[in-house]
């Protein structure tokens, strides 16, 4: 019944061009290994960066779960969201900072195994060095909303 389950959240995954998965869409308990993670390119975030959808939607009113894979040399401009944001490294370092503008000299390195929380509205900052894997969990709706609109890739 898993493998089944699995391969039809595979293939629903592939029919909705990376959109959502459906891990968290029944109501049955949800155990996820890091192989069965279906990652999707992120229209919101510049590119390299990979988003595996554990539990959602984003969109909704309702909890939600995502890993996000970011390559080397990575960095996110600042931004802030509607909803609490919950970060815990799963590997590698994420640099994270608040404030109104990226400034690498003006965070906190988060090693595996750190966790940190961004309020509503506050608006923060990332970059890392190696490629690191995040995840990220809270109440949606979800979203990303850049301090500075030119540093969104969605308008480019």
């Amino acid at each position: 019944m898993t493998n089944k389950y699995v391969v039809l959240c595979m293939l629903a995954a592939v029919a909705s061009a990376g959109t959502q998965t459906c891990w968290a869409e029944s109501s049955a308990h949800t155990m996820v290994t890091p192989e069965e993670l279906i990652w999707t390119d992120v229209a919101s975030l510049p590119a390299g960066a990979k988003l595996a959808v554990i539990e959602g939607p984003l969109t909704e009113a309702v909890p939600f779960t995502f890993r996000l894979k970011l390559p080397a040399g990575y960095k996110i401009p600042a931004h802030w969201h509607p909803a609490i944001e919950h970060v815990t490294v799963i590997s590698g370092t994420f640099n994270m900072g608040v404030g109104d503008k990226l400034d690498t000299s003006k965070t906190k390195a988060l090693t595996v195994g750190s966790a940190a929380i961004m309020q509503p509205k506050t608006n923060h900052f990332a970059w890392n060095k190696e490629e690191t894997i995040i995840q990220v969990h809270g109440v949606g709706p979800w979203a990303i909303n850049y301090v500075n609109p030119a540093d969104d890739p969605r308008k480019k």
